[in-house]
C-alpha cells in the first residue's frame, strides 16, 4: 500500500475515532485515548520540527548553487516572486469579494461578543512601522541564533546568501558544494524515516483535533465560518488548478493525485512548515519538479506564499468592520488588501499564526484588535483549511517556475 494510501486511510480513521471520542466525556476511556494521540501526535511534530530547519537551510543552498549562472538565479527568484504575488493577489479579491456577496457580519448581535472583548489580553499595538523594524530585527540576526532559536525566515535569508556565494565563487567553492549535497541527501534521508510513521501521526492529530475542538461555537459564527471555508476551498479546486493547467501545463487531477498525502498533513498540522518535508517530496519525486527548483522555491513559498491567509485576514476584517457597523471605503479596502500581502508574508508557518498578524491588518483601517477574540473560537478549525491551499501553492508555483526556468535554458542553449 502506497504512503499516499495510508495517509488517506489514517486521516479517515482519525476523524471517526474522534467522534467516537466526543461520545465518551469524563471517562477514563476518553482520558487514555487522548493521552495517546496526544503523545502520537507530539513525536510526529517533533521529529517534523527537528529536521525542519537543517532541512531548510540544505535545501535553500543546494537550490541556489545548483542554478550555475547569476541569470538562472536571477530568472527563477523573478518568476517565483511573480507568482507568489499573483496567487496572493487573486486570493485577496476572492476573499473580499466573497465577502461582500455574502455581507458577512450583517445583522450578528455584537452584544454577544462584548465579553469576549473585554477579557480578551491584546498583545502590544503592531503599527506598520513597528512590524517592519520586527520583521528586519529577527530576520537579519546571528545565523547561529536563528538556528537555535528555529527562526525559519532568518534562515531562508542566511541561506540565499550562503547560495549566491556558491553560485559566485564558481570552481572554487566545489568542495563546500559536495557537502551541502551530501547534507541535504542525508536530510531527505531522515525524512523517508519520519514519513514512515506519517499515518500514525496523522490519524492522532485528527483525532485530537476532532475530541477536543468544540464545533458548537460555529452556530454563532457559522455565516463566516462557511463563506471563508467555502471561499478557500473554491481558491484551491478552481483558481489554483486553473493557473496550473495554463502556466504549469499539468493536469490538476495529476497534480492533486501526486500531492494528497502533502495536503492531507498540512490538514491535519496546520502547519505549512510543518508539511514542508513531505511537500518537497511530492514535487521532486511525484510531480517531476527538479531537484534545484524544489529546494529553492517551496521553502521560499513558505514563508512568502500565503494565499489561504491572506484570504482569511481580508475576510475577516471586513466581517468584523460589519459587525461593528462600520462601511469600509474602497480606499481602506485596498488597505486591507496591501496589510493582508504584507502580514501573510511575515506569518510562520505554524498553527494560528495568522492571529498575530491578524492585528497589523486590523488596526490598518481603525478597528479594535480587541476584535481578534471574536475569530479565536473558530480560528483553530478555519486554519486547517487555509493551511492545505499554503501549501498547495508552494507545491503548484514549484511546478510552473521548473516549467518556465526549463523553457528558457532551452532557449539559451539553442541559440
Amino acid at each position: 500500500m502506497s504512503l499516499n494510501t495510508q495517509i488517506l486511510i489514517a486521516a479517515i480513521l482519525g476523524v471517526l475515532f474522534g467522534f467516537i471520542l466526543t461520545v465518551f466525556p469524563d471517562t477514563a476511556f476518553f482520558s487514555a485515548s487522548l493521552y495517546g494521540v496526544s503523545i502520537a501526535s507530539s513525536v510526529f511534530i517533533g521529529l517534523l520540527k527537528m529536521i525542519l530547519v537543517p532541512l531548510i537551510f540544505t535545501s535553500i543552498v543546494v537550490g541556489v548553487s545548483n542554478l550555475q549562472s547569476g541569470g538562472q538565479l536571477s530568472r527563477t527568484w523573478k518568476i517565483t516572486l511573480m507568482c507568489c504575488v499573483t496567487t496572493t493577489t487573486l486570493a485577496l479579491i476572492l476573499g473580499l469579494t466573497c465577502a461582500h456577496l455574502f455581507g458577512v457580519g450583517k445583522g450578528v448581535d455584537i452584544v454577544m461578543f462584548q465579553d469576549a472583548m473585554s477579557q480578551h489580553q491584546t498583545p502590544d499595538t503592531l503599527t506598520p512601522s513597528s512590524f517592519f523594524t520586527n520583521f528586519i530585527q529577527n530576520t537579519l540576526i546571528n545565523p547561529f541564533k536563528a538556528f537555535s532559536e528555529g527562526n525559519v525566515l532568518a534562515v531562508v535569508v542566511f541561506a540565499l546568501f550562503i547560495g549566491v556565494a556558491l553560485v559566485a565563487g564558481g570552481e572554487k567553492f566545489t568542495t563546500v558544494r559536495k557537502i551541502s549535497h551530501q547534507l541535504f541527501e542525508i536530510m531527505m534521508l531522515m525524512i523517508g524515516w519520519i514519513m514512515k510513521i506519517a499515518p500514525i501521526g496523522i490519524f492522532a492529530l485528527l483525532a485530537k483535533l476532532v475530541a477536543t475542538e468544540d464545533v458548537s461555537v460555529l452556530s454563532r459564527l457559522a455565516e463566516f465560518a462557511a463563506v471563508v471555508t467555502g471561499t478557500t476551498i473554491f481558491h484551491g479546486l478552481v483558481v489554483l488548478p486553473l493557473l496550473l493547467w495554463v502556466f504549469g501545463k499539468m493536469n490538476p487531477l495529476t497534480f492533486f493525485k501526486g500531492t494528497r498525502s502533502a495536503l492531507i498533513t498540512a490538514f491535519a498540522t496546520s502547519s505549512s512548515s510543518a508539511t514542508m518535508p513531505l511537500s518537497m517530496k511530492c514535487a521532486q519525486e511525484n510531480l517531476g519538479v527538479r531537484p534545484q527548483t524544489v529546494g529553492f522555491v517551496i521553502p521560499l513559498g513558505t514563508q512568502l506564499n500565503m494565499d489561504g491567509t491572506a484570504l482569511y485576514e481580508a475576510a475577516a476584517a471586513l466581517f468584523i468592520a460589519n459587525l461593528m457597523g462600520l462601511d469600509l471605503t474602497l480606499g481602506q479596502q485596498l488597505v486591507v488588501c496591501a496589510t493582508a500581502m504584507i502580514a501573510s508574508l511575515g506569518a510562520p508557518g505554524i498553527p494560528s499564526a495568522g492571529m498575530v498578524t491578524m492585528i497589523m491588518v486590523l488596526q490598518s483601517v481603525g478597528l479594535p484588535a480587541e476584535a481578534i477574540a471574536i475569530l479565536l473560537p473558530i480560528d483553530r478549525l478555519l486554519d486547517t483549511v487555509r493551511t492545505v491551499v499554503n501549501v498547495q501553492g508552494d507545491m503548484m508555483i514549484s511546478v510552473v517556475v521548473d516549467r518556465y526556468t526549463r523553457k528558457a535554458e532551452l532557449n539559451s542553449e539553442a541559440s
